[in-house]
């Protein structure tokens, strides 16, 4: 056996690919690729001799099979791994993987007797876990860049937006309006969705995290837990279950 335990966790999400490269337990660098060049993933594991890959995929079957052939070996997480946490979902085999993943870190590692994962990315997922339950469920609902997309594809006149800074809360012109309503109707949806949590869950613990997570100011405010790595610290923690 290696004296040093290498490992590549690959979380494939819906509009990029993101790494993160494990040595001896500790997370060492975080690198993501666009769904097109992951052939330059592939590359980059060779370079620091890693021969240990868990992926997760929100992909479709054919997609996530080609991401898995880069690679000599690749344990895929699916309905079937065994996981670190008890699943209580109705229809576990439609739980996104990437679900999993941040339910399974927050459930290991909270101190709460609830904890709740808030991931901002494509969509925006609320997980719930309990101490000694496991998985409960959640919520999805459309992230910043659908909801911009949404106003474009549905409407005959409105632009595609992709500003994602804080806007003024009264739009005075079309864009501003857009990102006026997209970005605060956003942070209303989360905080909102905060609160009626910490209504129905005492003793409870949230966990934030995803690519947008960064354009709002809410776990400053909320005594939120920020890792914008916490879907591949929690593929990672399903690997050593399954290790």
């Amino acid at each position: 056996m290696d004296s040093e335990n290498k490992v590549l966790a690959i979380d494939a999400g819906n509009t990029s690919v993101k790494a993160g490269y494990f040595l001896n337990g500790e997370l060492i660098e975080v690198k993501r690729f666009s769904l097109s060049e992951v052939q330059n993933l592939s590359e980059w594991s060779r370079s620091c001799g890693i021969s240990k890959i868990i992926l997760s995929s929100v992909l479709n079957a054919k997609n996530t099979k080609t991401l898995s052939q880069l690679f000599d070996f690749c344990l895929i997480v699916d309905a079937d791994t065994p996981l670190p946490i008890p699943i209580l979902y109705e229809s576990p085999k439609t739980l996104g993987r990437d679900r999993v993943c941040n339910a399974a870190f927050i459930y290991l590692h909270s101190k709460t007797e609830y904890a709740v994962s808030i991931d901002m990315g494509t969509c925006i997922k609320f997980d719930l876990v309990h101490t000694s339950n496991g998985y409960i469920g959640g919520s999805i609902s459309p992230g910043v860049d659908l909801k911009y997309k949404a106003l474009n594809d549905y409407t005959g006149n409105l632009p595609l937006v992709s500003n994602k800074t804080m806007a003024s809360f009264v739009g005075k012109n079309t864009s501003a309006s857009i990102q006026a309503g997209v970005l605060n109707g956003t942070k209303a949806e989360i905080e909102g969705m905060i609160v009626q949590y910490k209504e129905q869950y005492k003793d409870l613990t949230f966990f934030m995290t995803g690519g947008d997570a960064s354009f709002f100011d809410i776990h400053s405010k909320n005594d939120i837990f920020a890792d914008e790595n916490l879907t591949i610290k929690g593929l990672y923690e399903i690997y050593k279950y399954n290790a």
